[in-house]
């Protein structure tokens, strides 16, 4: 024993900084990590990065639930900033009340539902068609595809309002069905931009297999290859559901002048109504509060259908490699 301490006391003795550098390792491998991205530092650095990019997205919603929920106490008082020292809920019952919300919210609803139905099958059999079959002049008409999705609408928008007058369906929600029927529709093309890099990925042995049993290519994808985009199809239907819902343009120029519109529609009518009772003096404390009320009631519903199918989409999206 008494050899060991004098083992020891000759090893400190010869080597005085080791026990620093053993220290210093410690420090340094608890910090950096064996590799860059286990360390505390990466952590400490990654996590204050997310915090404060989620401020920036959280930051509105904190602001406009506390702005709706304020009275006219609340709204002249300079040291009310975040918390209101009361809560009231008037704003969102007048917020409801000049959005008409029961009806526009089912007309919202049905539509953007219908379209992203139509999306999601239409757009999945334009994929399948340029990932796994061939056809004449394909390439030329996947650059076309390329070409309709970088188009700006605003370019065609004239001779599409024209087209739908000549049919007759302004003022109606068709404009915005009957194209998603064909593969088109809001953003539709880069959902079929997503279902054929999808089908892309998919072993060309399983049409060589299905062909080899008698599947035609009807029945190849059916059978086959749309049972299996289920990762394509919760991408696609969330972002037509979601762009559908949030989109003011196409229904501003469809429905200017209908009675019955969606949402999108209504809360800029809203908007409109408290401009002109601004400007003759009237409702100038609330008009922030039910703005902020209105806009909530809208993305509200989104809120609640991202907290039940987040985990499907981030899946669907990873799968799907459209973060690539």
């Amino acid at each position: 024993m008494a050899k060991l301490n004098d083992n020891a006391v000759t090893i400190v003795k010869r080597y005085p900084n080791a026990a620093f550098h053993r220290f210093a390792n410690f420090i340094k491998y608890r910090l950096i990590g064996s590799e860059i991205d286990k360390g505390l530092l990466f952590k400490v650095i990654m996590y204050i990065v997310l915090i404060n990019v989620a401020f920036i997205y959280i930051k509105p919603i904190l602001y406009m639930v506390t702005t709706m929920l304020k009275d006219a106490q609340n709204i002249l008082d300079p040291t009310v900033i975040w918390v209101p020292k009361s809560l009231f809920y008037g704003h969102l019952q007048e917020a409801s009340r000049m959005l008409n919300y029961i009806k526009s919210f089912l007309i919202s609803v049905s539509l953007s539902s219908g379209v992203s139905v139509l999306q999601v099958f239409s757009c999945a059999v334009a994929g399948y068609a340029f990932a796994r079959l061939e056809f004449p002049f394909k390439k030329f008409w996947v650059v076309m595809l390329l070409f309709t999705f970088i188009m700006p609408p605003q370019v065609i928008i004239l001779p599409t309002i024209m087209l739908f007058k000549g049919f007759g369906w302004l003022d109606t929600v068709w404009p915005m069905i009957v194209p998603a029927i064909f593969g088109h529709g809001l953003k539709g093309a880069l959902f079929v931009i997503i279902y054929r890099s999808f089908y892309s990925t998919l072993p060309k042995e399983l049409d060589e297999a299905a062909r080899i049993d008698g599947a035609g290519a009807i029945r190849l994808f059916f059978r086959v290859m749309f049972p299996l985009s289920k990762s394509a199809i919760v991408v696609v239907v969330l972002f037509s559901f979601v762009w559908n819902w949030n989109d003011f343009y196409l229904p501003s120029l469809f429905m200017f002048t209908a009675h019955n519109v969606p949402l999108s529609i209504t809360l800029a009518r809203l908007a409109g109504e408290l401009s002109l009772a601004a400007g003759a003096g009237e409702m100038t404390v609330y008009e922030e509060a039910i703005k902020m009320a209105a806009a909530f009631l809208i993305i509200f519903p989104l809120l609640v259908v991202y907290f039940f199918a987040q985990r499907w989409f981030i899946e669907g999206v990873e799968r799907t490699g459209l973060v690539e």
